[in-house]
Formats: C-alpha cells, sequence, structure tokens
C-alpha cells in the first residue's frame, strides 16, 4: 500500500471510529432521529457536488431505485437511529466495539441467503470465536451491567442491520454497472428522504442548541459520512476491498481510545479480551472467506 493510501486508510479509521464519540456528544442536543437526520443530509450534501463534477449517469429505472431506497432503509436509516438510541444509556466505545461484529454478521446472512454457501473449518472457526467475543463484551452474568440493555441490543441490532444491508446491495445493486460514489449519493439521498419522512412523527422534540452537539454534528454528517465515502472508494479503487477491509480492525480501538480520553468512558477486561476475540473471529472468517474462493 502507497504511503498515500496508508494515510487515506489512518485517516477512514479516525472518521469512521470516532464517529461513535461524536454520536454521544450530538445527542446532548438532538434526538436519535433529528441527529440522523442531519447526519444524512450533510453526508448527501458532500457526495453530490462530487457525482455532479464527475458527471457520473444517475441509476435509471424503478427498480434500482426501489433497491436504494431498501439499502438506504437498512444500511443507513435504522442502523444510524439504533446507534443513537443505543448511546443514549451505553458509552460509545461499547458501541464502537459491537461495531466490528458487522463483518460477522455479514457471512451469516450470506450462508443462510444462499449467496454464500463456502463452509471451512477456518470460517467456522471465525463465526464462533466472533460469538464468544459478543457474549463477552455483553457479560449478561453481571445483572449491573450497562451492555447487556436495550442500548447494548439496539448497537448490536445496528451492526447485524449492516450484514444484512452488504449481502442486499451485494445481491441487487452491485454489478449493475452503476458507479460506487453514485450508488452512494443515492443511498444517502434516499435515506434523508426516509429521514425526513420519520421526521414529524419522531423526531418533534426540542432541540437543544449546544455548541458541542452542532459541531458534532456537522463533524459526523460532513466528514464521518460524506467524506469518509469518498474515501473508501478511493481506498478500494486502488488497492482492493481486501485491503481497504484492514480499517475493520482499527475502528474498536480508535473508538475505545477516544471514548477514554474525551469521555473518560471505563474499559473492562472483558471488553478488552471480547473485542480481541471478535476481531480474532473476523480475521479468520475473512481468510476463510479468501481460501474458499481460491479452492
Amino acid at each position: 500500500m502507497s504511503r498515500a493510501n496508508v494515510g487515506r486508510l489512518a485517516l477512514l479509521a479516525l472518521l469512521w471510529g470516532s464517529s461513535f464519540l461524536w454520536i454521544k456528544l450530538a445527542l446532548r442536543g438532538f434526538s436519535p432521529v433529528q441527529l440522523v437526520f442531519l447526519r444524512l443530509l450533510l453526508g448527501f450534501a458532500v457526495l453530490a457536488p462530487i457525482v455532479l463534477l464527475r458527471r457520473l449517469p444517475m441509476p435509471r429505472g424503478l427498480a434500482i431505485w426501489g433497491h436504494l431506497f431498501v439499502a438506504a432503509l437498512i444500511a443507513n436509516a435504522v442502523p444510524y437511529v439504533l446507534f443513537g438510541i443505543g448511546e443514549q444509556t451505553v458509552d460509545s466505545n461499547v458501541a464502537g466495539v459491537l461495531n466490528a461484529t458487522t463483518p460477522l454478521w455479514t457471512v451469516v446472512v450470506a450462508y443462510l441467503a444462499g449467496t454464500d454457501r463456502a463452509v471451512t473449518a477456518m470460517r467456522a472457526a471465525g463465526i464462533a470465536l466472533g460469538f464468544l467475543g459478543t457474549v463477552l463484551i455483553f457479560s449478561p452474568w453481571e445483572t449491573a451491567g450497562e451492555i447487556a440493555s436495550p442500548g447494548g441490543l439496539a448497537c448490536l441490532g445496528a451492526s447485524a442491520c449492516y450484514g444484512v444491508s452488504y449481502v442486499y446491495m451485494g445481491r441487487f445493486l452491485a454489478g449493475r454497472g452503476i458507479a460506487p460514489l453514485m450508488l452512494s449519493a443515492g443511498q444517502l439521498g434516499a435515506a434523508t428522504v426516509l429521514l425526513a419522512l420519520a421526521l414529524p412523527f419522531f423526531g418533534s422534540q426540542a432541540i437543544a442548541w449546544r455548541a458541542d452537539a452542532v459541531v458534532s454534528v456537522a463533524i459526523l454528517g460532513a466528514l464521518g459520512t460524506g467524506m469518509a465515502y469518498v474515501l473508501n472508494y478511493r481506498l478500494i479503487a486502488d488497492e482492493g476491498a481486501t485491503a481497504a477491509s484492514v480499517v475493520t480492525y482499527l475502528l474498536p480501538v480508535v473508538a475505545i481510545v477516544l471514548g477514554s480520553v474525551f469521555l473518560s468512558e471505563a474499559l473492562t477486561v472483558a471488553m478488552v479480551g471480547g473485542t480481541i476475540l471478535v476481531l480474532l473471529g473476523v480475521l479468520l472468517t475473512q481468510r476463510g472467506k479468501q481460501r474458499a474462493h481460491d479452492g
């Protein structure tokens, strides 16, 4: 990987890994639905001019736009709101750690959907390790633990939504001759429309115009959503999806460090051990998938 792309990878990890910190701070002034609407709107505002400048052709046909709206629902609208709901009661580092289970959900969903039935001992071991790591993070035997709560389950549900969305997009949107950046802009636009429809019903709470909350929303939307998409697709184009996926291992580390430094969030031995098991599980499932495909 070139030095420039190493820098892009580090910046992407910082943008995505810090998103859980910005969500926590933004919730001081906005409700989860309000926060997600503004995040999506700002992200779309960043991507739309880039798409126009590059003169990328828009998707055509009701079927494609139908799939884009479904993808927007399960990849943006629902998981973003779930993370907002979850972080009302759990720490940002917990949300970042649980987000690392996304690749494991993707493998399970792909198998159940019949899009990837390749099973190897390595992939099975990876899923098992990831499951054990998730259980260790939750530590349900500790009844006073905040992680084993509706908020923690909301964060885990958001990660599961991401897993479903990757399989759905791979089946119905990939390989249609549409530029990935155009798909991202269309998806963010569709998600913005969905949240705009939800605002009158779930986002009518009074807004507290705190400076920290407003700045956090701006960073989360423009940088953590808009520019992060641009960086991600540049990495995929230059280095391939496998190299770009390295960011998966960096996100929980960034989330844990930032939560500890800026919010004084607690870090338990169970959380650290569980995170290590989850990341080892992700590594094994990815290597197992590569071996299955090579074979």
